[in-house]
């Protein structure tokens, strides 16, 4: 913390400028080396200077702003140099100020002294890499739910709530005679259970719109899986033939539903494999079917359904988390099929368009399990895991009526909860949070 740290904070690569950040206690000596300007006479405002090689020789016209600590973004006094966006020229500027104090910033360093200086706490640096790694609008507002404060509030409210029902308890223990300070305290408990829970579905809607969800198409040979999948893109992505067994390897395609990302992912016709190569095939199919989060089991409408695909269909439901069953080929005259088995169910022509966006509203609805996704919280899935450990430990007290047991079950919910705000992070848990960082951040 005692050091002076330099980087360049945006992509390398011709643009209309590129920024080098300077941070620490010597952030203006170190700029002053390397600008003409060598005193900002207000905090925020953007300077036009020169940039100067070790020669003092000008090497680029610049825009300089120095932020006074402590209401800069670090909490400490940064320079930042505005150079044109050249490759060369970043570089150049980033390695005069290496060469006049600075070291070279480790990934997340930035963000990380904003936290160790107060500026944000370990939620809201999380929505920082929430917000770099958004692939889509809703995740983005998700992640600047998180960044703005949204998340820390609850969490604190929360937090504090549990710690007046545990300091009760603890009076009530050191002073049995005394005034009773909770007379039903289990009730309290079933309160902040309920806060906890609406904060989990939040949290997991926002999981879902930042990590997305893995959708697995599955079948029989020449059921359509493929075409399915090229419809579901609106393009030719996997090869469609008449001939059975075409797909024999997983092929992975992303989109978007309705602001989710999903990873959608054709498979391996499933039968009895005729050669070494779809047996591999098969076998992958089973592999990703097992990891999928919805996986969508594609008949042929066309055709009386077998045995073996009733077979199937019962074996999925017990290793699936979801499933919807797809009935292809609907443009075609159909056979009556009769599944007696609770899923979701949809007719779809790959040919005409018919059904597919009944089938992404169904993926979507699936996907959310009754999460609202406008209100989603972007959090990492250390901080899932916080969440759900702390909800854990209230429904252990709400079961319980040892009021020791209690008492240290409710200190246990609300230190789950001071490690989502970083509020007694050790070094382990930030080295691993910020090396996932990119360096000038």
């Amino acid at each position: 913390m005692n050091d002076t740290i330099a980087a360049i904070s945006t992509a390398l690569g011709e643009g209309g400028i590129a920024v080098i950040r300077i941070s620490g206690p010597d952030a203006v000596n170190v700029s002053g080396h390397i600008l003409s300007r060598k005193v900002f006479d207000e905090s925020g405002r953007m300077y036009l200077t020169n940039l100067l090689d070790s020669d003092g020789k000008i090497i680029d016209r610049v825009l300089a702003v120095h932020f006074m600590k402590p209401k800069s973004y670090t909490g400490e006094d940064i320079v930042e140099v505005h150079t044109h966006g050249g490759i060369l020229i970043a570089k150049l500027c980033l390695e005069l100020a290496l060469r006049n104090g600075a070291r070279l910033a480790e990934p997340g360093e930035f963000t990380r002294r904003a936290f160790i200086n107060g500026r944000i706490d370990l939620s809201q640096a999380e929505g920082v890499l929430g917000i770099i790694k958004s692939r889509s609008i809703e995740a983005l507002h998700a992640s600047a739910r998180t960044l703005t404060g949204e998340l820390s509030e609850r969490v604190r409210k929360i937090h504090d709530e549990i710690l007046i029902l545990q300091s009760g308890i603890e009076i009530q223990l050191d002073f049995p005679e005394g005034e009773t300070f909770h007379d039903d305290v289990h009730s309290g408990i079933h309160d902040v259970i309920s806060e906890l829970e609406e904060l989990s579905s939040r949290c997991s809607a926002g999981m879902i719109l930042r990590d997305g969800i893995r959708v697995v198409i599955a079948g029989s040979p020449n059921a359509g899986k493929s075409s399915l999948m090229n419809a579901i893109l609106g393009k030719k992505r996997a090869i469609v033939t008449e001939i059975a067994g075409t797909t024999r390897d997983i092929i992975d395609e992303n989109i978007i539903i309705n602001g989710i990302p999903v990873t959608l992912t054709d498979t391996a016709g499933l039968r009895e494999a005729e050669d070494v190569i779809e047996s591999e095939g098969v076998r992958l199919a089973v592999e990703a079917m097992n990891d999928s989060d919805i996986c969508l089991y594609v008949i042929d409408s066309s055709k009386a359904i077998t045995n073996q695909e009733l077979e199937y269909v019962k074996e999925l439901m017990n290793q699936v988390r979801r499933i919807i069953i797809v009935f292809s080929k609907s443009d075609l005259e159909t056979v009556t099929h009769d599944i007696d088995v609770q899923c979701e169910k949809v007719h779809v022509s790959s040919k005409t368009g018919s059904g597919i966006d009944e089938l992404k509203t169904k993926i979507f609805d699936s996907a959310c399990e009754g999460s609202v996704l406008n209100e989603g919280l972007n959090v990492s899935v250390r901080q899932m895991e916080e969440i759900r450990g702390s909800l854990e430990a209230l429904r252990e007290c709400e079961a319980c009526d040892d009021e020791d047991i209690i008492a240290g079950m409710l200190n246990s919910s609300r230190l789950s909860l001071m490690r989502v705000l970083g509020l007694d992070a050790g070094d382990e848990l930030l080295d691993s949070m910020f090396s996932r960082f990119c360096v000038g951040k």
